[in-house]
């Protein structure tokens, strides 16, 4: 559990390697399709030579997936896993799935996703969705603009480097 020690001390340490800020706000995406494909794909992968190179690719390749409508309608006369080249059954049926589950609820572009992640009910029906956790709603809001935390291996070694070790993700991102 968090202490107040342990935030005092997490606090101190980002002040001592980061500053007081201000710090910038989430630039992300624009491009639903590849919104939703950051988020399927990028788990355990090197991002910067591996998935933000078939991001930046996907975006001109298919331009009419700029939206949830749009990509899922690509989705269903193409395969994601040669446009994306990425081998992974797993990945492309998150991606399939989170998309169904947008189109469903309404949510087509970037600011719709932004507003509809402000909601509880919508947060855990992302979570509902095989393949997403509690790091990957974080991080897909992270890539609509909001500034999230999204609680991954770096920052609970940044956590422990402060002293701040064994904490649940919920406490750590509340920390």
């Amino acid at each position: 559990m968090a202490t107040p020690s342990s935030v005092q001390r997490l606090a101190a340490h980002v002040r001592s390697v980061l500053g007081n800020g201000p710090f910038h706000l989430p630039d992300g995406w624009t491009h639903m399709g590849t919104v939703i494909c950051d988020t399927s794909f990028h788990a355990r992968r090197k991002y910067k030579s591996t998935i933000r190179p078939r991001l930046v690719q996907l975006q001109p390749a298919w331009p009419d997936a700029a939206t949830v409508r749009g990509f899922q309608a690509r989705l269903a006369t193409e395969d994601l896993a040669v446009a994306m080249n990425f081998k992974s059954p797993s990945r492309v049926a998150t991606a399939h799935a989170i998309t169904d589950l947008l189109a469903a609820r309404g949510v087509d572009s970037r600011d719709d996703l932004h507003a509809w992640l402000d909601h509880r009910d919508n947060r855990a029906a992302l979570r509902a969705v095989k393949g997403v956790g509690p790091k990957s709603v974080d991080y897909i809001g992270n890539l609509v603009g909001r500034s999230q935390v999204a609680v991954d291996v770096h920052l609970r070694a940044f956590a422990a480097d402060a002293g701040v070790a064994g904490l649940r993700y919920e406490e750590l991102r509340a920390v």
